[in-house]
């Protein structure tokens, strides 16, 4: 059966091989990937990893693709798979045939256009023609390897070059046209070169193929920025910029990033920040929060300090309401007044977007500021009229017990922000005096005032209650977790706990508590898990994600030991650079995530407030 290859390349992208796996296989987070126990062969510890477009057993070595698994899973042939996959993506299985055989051909020989042009391009940025658009390049802040490796160019100042320099390559006008490099000729007017007077940019797919390019405009003229047009291998809604290096940033433990402009991504990408994109021209779309789903469970979104940048933030976040899960989110980071990343990287360095990052917030607490801007709700009727819109925001996100969540977080905000009542007694008997102290409300107890020494036990009890629901992290931890000062009881705790997980076949919470109870610590183990004096954070929960749960726990070992949790991220950067397998890269993800939530102060609020 053959297939278009650009046919299959659309299915993989439509189909989200977690889900299609997740069918047959238990899986959790595992950093940015998701594991779980190999289909393949019998085992009782996850070896099993599925990432954005493949999965790969560490165990018995099997590999591949969404369609691949259909076939090893099901026992389906080729073309079943296909239909199967193609079905569920509601997308039509091309039926073979002399001309369809042709147009692929056709389309493998554009990327090739594509690329000479990308060559053609890159030479006469060098040349005395392009001595302009090379010191521009340089005038922005970028290396010369920066400049190579991103492949930029000069398109020269005429029209015509391009079809002159590619004839001689036997390229004819018509695969120029094709490839979206000349525009038709129309109107007695001959076809002509699209790009001219413009710095070149090369857009590329996931596999890093070329599949059109980007121009800016040296001087005044407008617009200032081209892209080329849809063609056989480019869609605007389905792109974005740096894909290709984005997809290896984020393996690396780089934060998914997605900013402007061509040059913001460059620039961040020099500096370091390797998971940076950006949409070509175009706001986000539906199908670029899949792609970015599939680089990160929780991409930043950054904008502008200014009202262009607010409203481009709500246009994002109602795009992805409906398509949040709890694996799917979003943080919101916004620049400062007059600021791009570009420009903050050039005068602040590294460090300077690197703050914004740190600083970006869950959607769900940008959510209500984003939605109450400009709101006045100083009447009733405003205050009810926003209300509705709040509980319509949270009803829109498709996963009902997520909407919930998100409905009943809103709900509180607006509560906190009810104007306050004229003063007065309670009991109705009239008007308080000035400096007349306010009576107290009835029903409700003061929260103790937290000290340092009962922060520190809430944090060690912490420590203790994430290893009880989630003693999968033991191995990871355990060497940090025999450091921890604790006190009698939870020391109690951790040496059976240690002691157990020397010896258990499985790391299970159930088997722990089972253990716990047969050694006589269970009223030890329901104290640590107590929701008294303060309620335990949420990635103590038996239902938090382990990836979550590992990042949790990092974070309140952070609080109690700082230098030692950066040591921690250090080393983990060591044997990731060494063995650069999916082990090492989610230590390294999780301990980077309680880094910066120690420095953000993010879950503190959980257990101090």
């Amino acid at each position: 059966m053959a297939l278009p290859a650009g046919f299959l390349d659309e299915l993989r992208a439509r189909t989200p091989i977690s889900a299609v796996i997740g069918r047959r296989v238990k899986l959790a987070r595992s950093g940015r990937q998701w594991k779980g126990c190999c289909p393949f062969h019998g085992e009782k510890t996850p070896s099993f990893y599925v990432y954005d477009d493949h999965f790969h057993c560490f165990g018995c070595g099997v590999h591949g693709d969404a369609v691949s698994f259909v076939m090893q899973s099901q026992g389906a042939s080729f073309p079943e798979a296909v239909q199967q996959l193609a079905a569920e993506a509601g997308m039509e299985v091309p039926k073979a045939s002399p001309q369809a055989a042709a147009a692929e051909r056709r389309r493998l020989d554009l990327h090739g256009v594509l690329e000479a042009a990308c060559q053609a391009y890159r030479r006469r940025l060098y040349l005395p023609e392009g001595a302009r658009a090379l010191s521009y390049l340089r005038n922005r802040g970028l290396t010369e390897d920066t400049i190579a490796a991103f492949g930029l160019g000069w398109s020269g100042e005429g029209r015509g070059a391009l079809a002159a320099e590619l004839a001689r390559e036997e390229v004819p006008p018509e695969m120029l046209i094709e490839a979206g490099l000349m525009r038709p000729a129309e109107e007695g007017r001959p076809a002509y070169d699209l790009f001219f007077n413009r710095v070149m940019f090369p857009i590329r797919d996931r596999q890093a193929r070329a599949i059109s390019f980007g121009g800016r405009i040296l001087g005044d003229g407008q617009p200032k920025y081209v892209n080329g047009p849809e063609t056989a291998l480019f869609s605007k809604r389905r792109t974005l910029f740096a894909i290709e290096r984005a997809r290896e940033g984020a393996r690396g433990g780089g934060t998914v990033a997605v900013v402007e402009g061509y040059v913001d991504v460059i620039a961040l990408h020099q500096a370091g920040f390797k998971a940076a994109v950006a949409p070509l021209g175009t706001a986000l779309t539906e199908e670029h929060l899949d792609v970015l789903w599939r680089l990160s469970p929780v991409p930043v979104l950054c904008f502008d300090g200014d009202a262009a940048g607010a409203r481009a933030a709500v246009r994002s976040v109602e795009l992805a309401l409906p398509h949040l899960t709890p694996e799917r989110g979003l943080k919101l980071a916004t620049l400062p007044p007059g600021e791009d990343p570009d420009s903050l990287v050039r005068r602040q360095g590294p460090a300077g977007f690197q703050a914004i990052l740190d600083a970006a917030r869950p959607l769900g607490d940008a959510l209500f500021d984003l939605m109450h801007e400009g709101v006045n709700d100083s009447s009733p009727e405003s205050r009810a009229a926003f209300r509705t819109r709040l509980i319509e925001a949270a009803g829109r996100i498709g996963d009902k017990s997520l909407g919930y969540e998100y409905r009943s977080m809103l709900l509180d905000r607006f509560k906190e922000r009810r104007p306050r009542p004229m003063m007065g007694k309670r009991d109705g008997s009239g008007p308080r005096r000035m400096g007349q102290p306010a009576p107290p409300r009835p029903f409700t107890q003061a929260r103790p005032t937290p000290t340092p020494a009962t922060a520190t036990a809430e944090r060690a009890r912490h420590l203790v209650a994430i290893l009880l629901r989630h003693p999968g992290l033991l191995h990871d931890v355990e060497e940090a977790f025999g450091t921890v000062m604790l006190s009698e009881a939870l020391d109690r705790l951790r040496s059976a706990i240690l002691m157990w997980g020397s010896s258990a076949e499985t790391l299970d919470s159930a088997a722990l508590m089972t253990h716990l109870h047969a050694t006589g610590l269970a009223a030890d183990a329901a104290q640590a898990l107590s929701a008294v004096p303060v309620p335990l954070a949420a990635c103590a929960s038996p239902d938090a994600m382990p990836a979550e749960a590992e990042a949790g726990w990092w974070h309140f070992f952070g609080l109690m030991n700082p230098g030692r949790l950066e040591q921690e991220v250090a080393n983990a950067m060591v044997d990731f650079q060494r063995l650069a397998d999916t082990t090492t890269e989610r230590r390294l993800v999780a301990l980077r995530e309680a880094l910066n939530a120690l420095r953000t102060g993010e879950m503190e609020s959980e257990t101090e407030a």
